[in-house]
Formats: C-alpha cells, structure tokens, sequence
C-alpha cells in the first residue's frame, strides 16, 4: 500500500498562491469527489485546507504523485511546474511523519499551536462523510491525533507560545498607547475570531462588535465577551467607528475593499487604523496596505512576531520529534503487516478448505461403521499430508538452488528448533 502527500504552505508558498488552493469545509466533499475520479483504482483521498496550508494525502496500490500534482495546478489555476516549485511532495514514512508533525503543531506558524489539530479533525470528517476515507488513511490520522496528545502531554510543546491573536494585541498595543480607548471590530465568528476576541477583550477596549453573515452565530459569540452584533452589509456605513479591525471569514472574495478604508480614514480625519486579515483567501484587498494611516498584517506579516518565543521550545522539540519518530515507526509496522493480510486470508482459505475435506471423509468412514480411533488416525494422517505436501515436493524438486531454498524455508516455517 502506497501513501503519499502533496502541500503547500506559509513556508513554500506565499499567500497570493496559497488563495489560489483554499476549499472551504463544504468545499471537500466535491473537490475530494473530482479528485479521486481524476486518479486510476480510486485511491484513499484527504484534504487539509487552512490560512497556513492546503494538502492532499492519498492512499493507493501505488503512488500517484505526478496525476495528483496535475490536477492540483488545475483546481488551482497554476501551471504544474509553478505548483511543483512551491510544493512538497512525500511518500511513505516521510508522508506519515509530516501528518504527524502536523498534527502535534511542529510545522505551525505558531509552533506548537493546537488548533490545527482541531482542522484535521473536521477534514476527516469531511473525507469520511465524501466516502473518500479509507482503512490506511484513517489508520494514519487515528495515530497522528494519539501522537499530538501524546506531544501534548509529554513535553512543552505548547509553553511560551504566541498565537496570531496574541500577536495582533502585541501590535495593536505598539500603535495604541492605551488599548482601554479603542474600538475593535471582528469581521467573523469562526473560531480564530473567537480566539481574536478573547485576547482583546481582556485588555477591556472602549467598544467590541462583530460582523456576521450569520446574525446567530455573531449574537452567540457577541454575548460572550458583551460585544455589539452588526450586519456585514452594515460594514462599509459603520467601518470609520472602529480603530482595530480583525476579520477572517471563510469568503471567497474580499469583504473590505480598498474604497471603504479611504471613506472611512476620510470620515476619521486620517486618524490611524489597525487591521488584520487572518483569512486565506484575504478578506482585506491587498491595495490598503499601501494607504497611509492604515497598518495591515496579513497571516504571513505575522509569522516573526509569533516566532519571538521559539527558542525557549527547543528542547521541547527534541522531545516532540522522538514522539514522532515512535509513531512513524509503528505506522509503518502497520502497513508492512495489512500489505500481509491477503496472503494470510489465502493461506486459511486453504486451511479451512482442508479441514472441511478430511470433516468430511471422516464422516463417511464413521457412517459405515469404522471405529472412531482409526478414523480419527486417518483424518489427522490427511491433514498432515496436505500441509506437507508442498513443502515435501519442493525438497524433492531437481534444481539443486531451488532445494538449497526450500531446505532453508522449511526449516524456517516447519523445524524451529531444527537448526
């Protein structure tokens, strides 16, 4: 059984690139569907996509890299040597350790960071609810959420870590002498806005509100941290109101555009404001970055801030990559023993099919009367001739190499302690 991952990420690819390749969770289904017709025999098909990354894992009876890279180009707009030169490509145990890395947050933006253990989660969901998951594929995401626990719980990983949204305080908190005195405004109610919300929110700004497509959602998240809810058509009216504004929505075009920053800078009488896109594709045109007065962070301005505390972990990353390691090693055990299993199945087929046999004769011997010891004697006779039949014609087979290797199996399989 052939596995193997084709990806892209915040370190291969730069965002304009990695917009190109983000599927929305109701985006799966389908694009793991149109996938896996485009590939021969079906293969076992899973799609991560984030604002860090989009990867594909396959499972199949052999690899499929070069027809999987192709149709990724193509789902994606890019020419297949664009796409080869800002992706990995893995195989086998470098594919399971790469998931595995993943999963425990050792290849995050934020290292250590736990919520892309949650997102694989809801991909395989996804995958499982497609029908495109399969034994080998959930066998390697089953270990590698037991490997991120167990990274979790063994080591600190985790200690020091800074995450985008604790980023975006710390940047905030630069431009802004007081944060007591500021209007924040969350463009979202997903979970890294929830996460966003929670870290301004304990700097007690002046005012906090959130725009939703979903009024519900929006009111749920607002009443937790006693926020304003607001409509998203409201946003280009009411945006002036606000000096901080975090958005990260799963939108496929851009929800502030570059007219409604310049109105709203007009009507703040240039007054500065804070803004970051933590959505891939970006909610936020690019173009405003250039305006003066307006300081815009995407995903990757972020990354050196939240890298700050990365020395402090090393030790912990040791210690998280033997745990990888571990796991790799008994993933890999895993696929040596199932590519066995047809051979195994075969060969008690085979069994059973000579027990029923001698079942059988033996029935039709105490059927006429014969005594059950010498019938019984028969039966375990047949049985043994059977097993040993094969082995024995080996041993008598003329070519001399040919008996050298059948001596040697024999003695392997029949006569443990013949040697």
């Amino acid at each position: 059984m052939a596995v193997w991952t084709l990806g892209i990420n915040h370190t291969t690819a730069p965002l304009d690139l990695r917009e190109r390749f983000s599927f929305a969770l109701d985006q799966v289904g389908p694009t793991l569907t149109s996938l896996r017709s485009a590939l021969s025999r079906q293969p076992e098909t899973t799609l991560i996509s984030t604002c860090n990354r989009t990867e594909i894992y396959c499972a199949g009876e052999q690899t499929q890299l070069q027809n999987t890279l192709e149709w990724m180009a193509q789902s994606g707009g890019v020419s297949a040597d664009t796409l080869r030169s800002h992706a990995y490509v893995l195989e086998g145990g470098l594919a399971a350790r790469h998931a595995f890395r993943v999963a425990s947050g050792l290849d995050s933006m934020v290292l250590g960071e736990s919520q892309i253990l949650g997102q694989i989660k809801h991909a395989v969901r996804a995958a499982e609810a497609a029908g495109t998951m399969g034994t080998t594929l959930s066998q390697l995401f089953q270990r590698s959420f037991a490997v991120a626990k167990e990274v979790r719980t063994s080591t600190e990983i985790g200690a020091h870590s800074i995450s985008m949204a604790a980023a975006a305080v710390r940047l905030a908190g630069q431009l802004f002498e007081n944060l007591g005195e500021i209007n924040v405004l969350f463009v979202g109610a997903g979970e890294m806005i929830e996460l966003s919300a929670t870290h301004f929110a304990a700097k007690k700004p002046r005012k906090l509100a959130i725009a939703n497509r979903t009024l519900a959602r929006g009111e749920e998240l607002a009443l937790k941290f006693g926020a304003e809810v607001m409509r998203l058509a409201e946003l280009p009216e009411r945006l002036h109101e606000f000096d901080v504004v975090i958005s990260c929505t799963a939108s496929t075009l851009p929800l502030i555009g570059l007219g409604s920053v310049e109105r709203a800078l007009k009507k703040r009488r240039h007054r500065p404001m804070f803004m970051v896109d933590l959505a891939v594709p970006r909610d936020i045109e690019a173009e405003v970055k250039a305006l003066d007065d307006v300081y815009l962070y995407t995903v990757d301005d972020l990354a050196g801030v939240v890298q700050t505390a990365h020395a402090n972990r090393q030790a912990a990353v040791a210690q998280a990559e033997a745990i990888v390691d571990a796991g790799v090693q008994s993933f890999l055990h895993w696929i040596e023993q199932r590519d066995s299993v047809p051979l195994i199945q075969q060969l008690n087929a085979q069994a059973e099919e000579w027990r029923l046999t001698e079942i059988a004769r033996a029935q039709k011997l105490l059927a006429k009367g014969q005594d059950i010891e010498s019938v019984l004697e028969a039966m375990s006779k047949g049985l043994s001739q059977k097993m040993l039949h094969g082995a024995l014609a080996e041993l008598r087979a003329g070519d001399t190499q040919a008996r050298e290797r059948a001596t040697e199996a024999v003695r392997h399989f029949f006569l443990r302690n013949g040697r």
